[in-house]
């Protein structure tokens, strides 16, 4: 008789996605994942199946999360500028709840860079996410006047992307939070 699992799936993934993102893959050990996830490594292989998959159902789901909660803050405010505002003070405040902040995303990018397609479909498609959504919101400050009008959309859009990065980064390194508001600060300066 097959025994029933003894933990949760969602908070042992959750587990999985905070060792990866703090070692990524090459720098996990199978061990280290069951430690931290707490079960056993029959249950690892039953319930995600390898390592690698695991890896992959981890960098989704984080992925999901963190633009799903970069969108609701982009996406929330009532207009352009303010979209703009909320995006990168959202940023701000999710580098500096943790501790060790770090980010899986930015992890397997610097990880895998692009060799490997499964990696790169999952980065590519939620970078895809956000672009547009950020895209849409710098247009609209554009059209109420309140970024120039020359500014070009895709470029400030990936800069606004490359600046998202750049925060989570800088708090790693341990910017402190003034500085984190700083560069907030600039890249809203820039759309003047």
């Amino acid at each position: 008789m097959a025994r029933s699992k003894e933990f949760d799936r969602d908070v042992a993934l959750a587990r999985a996605i905070a060792v990866f993102s703090q070692h990524g893959f090459e720098g996990t050990s199978t061990e280290a994942l069951l430690v931290a996830m707490d079960i056993r490594r029959q249950s690892l292989y039953d319930t995600f199946g390898d390592k690698w998959k695991l890896y992959l159902e981890a960098l989704e789901r984080y992925a999901s999360d963190s633009i799903g909660a970069q969108l609701v803050a982009l996406e929330s405010a009532a207009d352009g500028k303010a979209g703009m505002t909320a995006l990168l003070t959202h940023a701000v405040a999710r580098a500096l709840e943790d501790s060790q902040p770090s980010c899986l995303g930015i992890s397997a990018i610097c990880e895998f860079g692009r060799s490997s397609p499964e990696v790169v479909g999952l980065t590519d498609t939620m970078g895809r996410l956000l672009t547009r959504a950020v895209e849409r919101r710098v247009r609209e400050a554009i059209d109420a006047g309140d970024f120039a009008a020359d500014l070009d959309v895709a470029n400030a859009s990936q800069f606004v992307l490359a600046t998202l990065t750049g925060i989570k980064v800088a708090a790693r390194a341990g910017a402190s939070e003034a500085m984190l508001a700083g560069i907030a600060d600039m890249a809203l300066r820039s759309f003047r």
